[in-house]
């Protein structure tokens, strides 16, 4: 992938990350309000693999997946980029953006328990208080004196949004425990493609041939989503995530939520509710404890004796780049060569 990117251009890129996945919510908001949600994350899906399969091309990476990596094509696919995006999709219909994209960015608050169950990560006292601060955020969100716990829509919108963050969530922690053989960059474009075929077909059968008004606020739409949102984030996150320390971007990619927050409010005229901005402030405050204990926890040395009992546990957690609409940015995967 060539060399580094310069720590200036690399947090200029990573800035760009930022704010195109902020605002993709909103843009995604505009979508569906035209086109169903299937359609809507089939066609933006298509857009981004064809855009994938050319990057991939121009620089020389394409490869067909291995044996060893065919599982977790289907894992990040099925979901991440088809359970997740779907979602999402779905959810915005009954959910303003602000709130759907705080609830969104709850995945972290899964991975830290799941990662404890299923591959042996520790659970630390800073670890553990950032997901209670962030518990308690998803509470003051779901405080009867503020949530009508009788309007249907409401219900179905935030339960298809928290479902969407759980499946982000499996992605993530079978991503964690995958000895990848080509890169996650190398993957993408057959997640990309599998993806489009799966929804293509979800909504061929479930919602028809699709009857679609185009014009020109759809179409730059769905060229945003596919294109800047999808395809060039992935990319971008890829040279990000060589360039800049691990620290760095996990804690700068929770700015995403403010960033969409702030777009649905300029450009939807969504209002700026305050336990949604609390419960936004105590999430991502949770995720950043939670990011900065366990990069100290990983630097400070291990004792003779507790090396060789940690290292089955470490060997586990191998940890590659997550797709995007991103989280934070993970260790560097471990790969290994293969003749198949």
């Amino acid at each position: 992938m060539g060399p580094p990117l310069s720590r200036l251009m690399a947090l200029f890129l990573f800035a760009i990350v930022v704010v195109t996945w902020g605002l993709n919510w909103t843009v995604t908001k505009t979508i569906v309000d035209s086109v169903t949600p299937l359609w809507a994350t089939a066609i933006r899906s298509a857009i981004a693999t064809v855009i994938l399969f050319g990057l991939l091309l121009a620089r020389g990476q394409f490869v067909v997946p291995r044996r060893g990596d065919v599982p977790v094509v289907l894992v990040v696919t099925l979901f991440h980029m088809v359970a997740f995006a779907a979602l999402v999709a779905f959810s915005l219909q009954f959910v303003p953006v602000g709130r759907s994209i705080v609830l969104g960015y709850t995945t972290p608050l899964w991975v830290a328990p799941g990662a404890w169950l299923l591959l042996g990560e520790p659970v630390t006292r800073p670890r553990l208080a950032g997901i209670c601060l962030g518990l308690a955020g998803l509470a003051v969100l779901f405080n009867p004196l503020d949530f009508d716990w009788n309007n249907d829509a409401a219900l179905i919108g935030n339960g298809l949004v928290l479902l969407a963050a759980l499946s982000w969530a499996v992605s993530i922690l079978y991503v964690r425990a995958h000895r990848w053989i080509s890169t996650p960059f190398q993957l993408v474009f057959w997640q990309a493609l599998l993806a489009t075929a799966i929804l293509s077909t979800l909504a061929l059968s479930i919602d028809g041939v699709p009857r679609i008004t185009w014009n020109s606020s759809l179409a730059g739409a769905f060229l945003y989503a596919g294109i800047f949102g999808t395809a060039l984030a992935y990319w971008a996150m890829a040279m990000v995530n060589r360039s800049l320390p691990a620290t760095t971007t996990s804690l700068g990619i929770l700015a995403t939520p403010v960033v969409g927050m702030a777009s649905s409010t300029i450009v939807l005229g969504e209002p700026l509710e305050l336990p949604v901005i609390v419960a936004m402030a105590m999430i991502v405050s949770g995720i950043a404890i939670g990011i900065v204990s366990g990069r100290t926890s990983r630097a400070t040395p291990p004792s003779a004796s507790s090396t060789n009992a940690s290292a089955p546990a470490r060997r586990r957690s191998s940890v590659p780049s997550p797709p995007p609409a991103g989280a934070w940015r993970p260790r560097a995967p471990r790969c290994r060569r293969s003749s198949r």
